[in-house]
């Protein structure tokens, strides 16, 4: 079976293609670091909808994502940008936690799979 890896750096590699099945590394803000986690939210969804296009698929074969959450109390502001984002009907499965993240100017992280 096929592997192909996009975005390598020394530590991770962006994206990992495997077989129909497409695995995203934990994607932060890097424009919107330090703002909004409404801002942080739509910066890492946008940077989601790069990596799926480049992998050759698209938000509507996502299979599942977790969401990190630098404090639970930020849930109903990313839950709207993300309500906005997703296409209904195509929902993904997904589990939304909170944790300490390893930069403090980041309040959002989402890790995803989706298929080809």
């Amino acid at each position: 079976m096929s592997l192909k890896r996009l975005g390598v750096e020394a530590r991770l590699s962006n994206a990992v293609i495997h077989g129909n099945t497409v695995y995203l590394a934990g994607q932060i803000a890097e424009a919107a670091a330090g703002k909004s986690v409404a801002e942080q939210t739509e910066d890492i969804l946008n940077q989601i909808d790069e990596v799926l296009a480049e992998a050759g698929t698209d938000k509507t074969k996502i299979l599942q994502v977790t969401i990190w959450l630098s404090k639970m109390a930020y849930f109903n502001e990313m839950n709207a940008v993300w309500d906005a984002w997703v296409p209904q009907g195509h929902t993904p499965a997904r589990a939304c936690v909170e944790a300490r993240l390893a930069n403090p100017k980041i309040d959002v992280e989402m890790m995803l799979t989706a298929a080809l």
